[in-house]
């Protein structure tokens, strides 16, 4: 027992310690007030807190103001520099905060940081539409894109006036008072909806979880998988051996192998119904409100709908086109998905298993019969990708194409002990950017994989600034002795992020709004898909499939088996993403305003796709998150069209050879390094000589 003298004596020990640490934190400056002073001007990570956020966001937003009112009131006739270029320089601070704010809210959230964001939403909308809808400002810009036929302006000048008068235009600066009050009123609950979605997806992942006791029931769960599910149940703290749960992985070790048809049906249900559960994550309403609020915002700025809104600055340019785009694509690809179920329920039957096929038999039967058409089982492959090895693999490729050059930088400043960073270099050493790798799963990082960027390439008064890129993944991490494995399709999905941050790495532009992978969204996912074409090439494969324990490059005959089952199940992958695809149009081809029951409006879109019963669409409403809180509306197809472009453009390396010069030059010159310095369809005739054609995507697909 504490006498009083001694309470006392800690009572002042302890006022005396917060005084000296309020002392410390009113001393201390806020790390985005200042340089970073980090090698190549990195965020420091270590030293930015949750409190340093709000205060940044805030500055940087009066300080974008007060730049945004010295254009308006400068004494000068408006032209491309005092007014274009002087708004593109604008909100510096702002993009500084913003950058490391938004990716860490992606990758490392946390209840704090979701406040912060929800705080946020409604200011920066304010602060968005504050400059969008300034009369003034846009006058200014309108006088100079009037005039820009008398200007002396380089093609990079000339594409960046004509995106800033049709964003100022698409962002409501024409519409009249009335209309504009509507207008950021709808913007400000479109953030906001946007936030909520997202977060409700992250809460129903991570709150399911799927509690296994009775070993029985994890009959033909590889060794690797009931181990990770063991990992998982223990750092949980559950009352069960084993724990799965909704990341990726976790899901089809359950769904492919597991011969507990309750376990595979119980995580099935579980993922499919992530938002629909009528609950506090419940995202039915949220998507709902988010397309009424959508058709409503096009309707005030004279457009059909949110499609039209959309697909205007796209290479797709309008609905009916990729309708129809992804129609045909339907009608190739439906009967096969149909004879593929054929095909499931006579394996089904032929063993004796009494069941009708549902969906969450699929994965489980299509694996089974992929061992008897082709003799090749997926877990023969996964000790051949070590994740170092297919890391390297990458890289290799990049270098053979476009000499690049890969320095893992233990010394620089991270936002996680898993993360790793490279220094990327041109082949004669110059520095190109910093790599950010960011591989595991955890509770605190959306679902996924991305790329995104801690800073753009531009230049600034002739210097140049270098690129900060991160790559994001949701893998599985090693487990006791055995290192990271991955499946063949996260190999390719490490290409295809591979692809996006080369894209942001070789960009070279001199303004940031054009710059990298600031494309249409039907154009982005080319130099990304691009990339997954080398992945399972012979002698890209030697480059880096070796086994982990005994280091031999994966056999020919195995390679051979994975080349004959790569169009192996292709109708129901197909089915899923097209049926995704078109329902994301439907959504988004709204017309009326009115509030549409999710899950009605979903049944009726899917029913006019013909999908089969036994196939679950690939994004169901209420976890679309690509369209609801990422920036897919009505873009969702992109990936499709965009393999149309990876298919056709990869085919002109294959008619010289694997990393011809000439042909990997003109795709770093024309399409890399452009940014949206030039449309779309000129940047692939200028690398192809041609339009593409469906051709090379029909027969990779095994369609055709």
């Amino acid at each position: 027992m504490m006498t009083k003298n001694v309470l006392l004596m800690l009572l002042i020990a302890l006022m005396a310690s917060c005084s000296q640490h309020e002392t410390r934190q009113t001393d201390r400056v806020n790390p985005f007030f200042e340089a970073y002073n980090t090698p190549f001007d990195l965020p420091p990570f270590d030293k930015i807190m949750h409190a340093d956020y709000l205060p940044a966001f805030e500055r940087g937003m009066e300080e974008q103001k007060d730049e945004v009112n010295a254009i308006i009131q400068s004494p000068e006739a408006p032209d491309f520099n005092n007014t274009i270029e002087a708004l593109e320089k604008s909100g510096a601070l702002l993009s500084k905060v913003s950058n490391v704010f938004n990716n860490i809210n992606s990758s490392l959230t946390d209840s704090i940081i979701q406040q912060i964001a929800r705080d946020l939403s409604p200011l920066l909308s304010k602060h968005s539409d504050d400059i969008n809808l300034n009369p003034e400002l846009f006058s200014r810009i309108e006088q100079v894109y009037n005039s820009h036929d008398s200007l002396t302006l380089s093609d990079e000048q000339i594409m960046l006036l004509e995106k800033t008068y049709k964003r100022f235009v698409r962002g409501g600066a024409r519409l009249n008072e009335q209309e504009k009050g509507a207008f950021r009123k709808i913007n400000e609950e479109l953030a906001m909806l946007s936030l909520k979605f997202g977060e409700n997806v992250l809460s129903e992942t991570n709150t399911f979880q799927l509690l296994v006791q009775d070993t029985a029931q994890l009959a033909g769960i590889p060794a690797g998988f009931v181990q990770l599910a063991s990992d998982a149940a223990s750092k949980a703290g559950v009352k069960a051996k084993w724990l799965f749960t909704l990341q990726r992985s976790s899901i089809l070790s359950v769904l492919q192998y597991a011969s507990d048809r309750s376990l595979r049906e119980k995580i099935f249900k579980g993922y499919i119904m992530r938002g629909d559960n009528n609950n506090e994550f419940d995202n039915k309403l949220v998507a709902a409100r988010t397309a009424a609020l959508r058709a409503e915002r096009a309707k005030i700025l004279g457009y059909p709908s949110h499609a039209h809104f959309v697909l205007e600055q796209n290479m797709a340019n309008t609905p009916e086109r990729v309708n129809n785009f992804v129609d045909d694509l339907l009608k190739a690809a439906m009967p096969i998905a149909a004879k593929e179920a054929k095909s499931l329920q006579k394996l089904i039957d032929q063993r004796g298993d009494n069941i009708k096929l549902e969906p969450w038999d699929w994965w489980y039967y299509a694996e089974i019969l992929r061992k008897e058409q082709y003799d090749l089982d997926e877990e023969q492959l996964r000790p051949y990708f070590k994740l170092e090895h297919v890391r390297d693999g990458v890289f290799a490729v990049a270098g053979k194409l476009w000499g690049l050059q890969f320095v893992k930088r233990d010394d620089l400043p991270k936002y996680h002990p898993d993360v790793e960073v490279f220094e990327v270099l041109e082949a004669d050493g110059k520095h190109v950017g910093i790599l950010y790798k960011d591989y595991f799963s955890r509770d605190s990082k959306r679902g996924g994989a991305w790329m995104n960027s801690y800073r753009k390439q531009s230049r600034q008064g002739g210097v140049d600034i270098t690129p900060v890129i991160t790559t994001n993944y949701n893998f599985s991490a090693p487990s006791g002795e055995t290192p990271a494995l991955l499946s063949w399709d996260e190999v390719t999905t490490m290409f295809h992020e591979m692809g996006h941050a080369l894209h942001g790495l070789m960009s070279n532009c001199t303004y940031n709004t054009l710059s990298g992978t600031a494309v249409s969204r039907d154009f982005v996912e080319l130099p990304s898909q691009i990339m997954e074409n080398w992945a399972a090439e012979p002698e890209v494969l030697a480059l880096y499939a070796r086994h982990y324990l005994t280091g031999e490059i994966i056999p020919d005959e195995l390679v051979k088996k994975m080349q004959e089952s790569s169009t192996f199940n292709q109708g129901f992958a197909m089915a899923e993403f097209l049926s995704a695809a078109r329902l994301d149009m439907d959504w988004h081809s709204l017309t009326e305003t009115t509030l549409l029951d999710a899950n009605a409006f979903e049944i009726q879109s899917l029913k006019q796709t013909g999908l089969i019963p036994e196939i679950v669409v690939r994004y169901r409403s209420t976890y679309f998150s690509h369209i609801f809180s990422g920036g897919y509306s009505a873009g969702y197809y992109s990936y499709i069209w965009s393999e149309v472009l990876d298919s056709d453009a990869f085919e002109a390396f294959r008619e010289k050879s694997l990393f011809d010069g000439a042909t990997a030059l003109s795709f770093r010159k024309n399409i890399l390094e452009k940014g949206s310095t030039e449309e779309p369809m000129k940047m692939y005739v200028a690398f192809r000589g041609r339009e593409p054609n469906q051709d090379a995507l029909l027969r990779k697909r095994g369609l055709k």
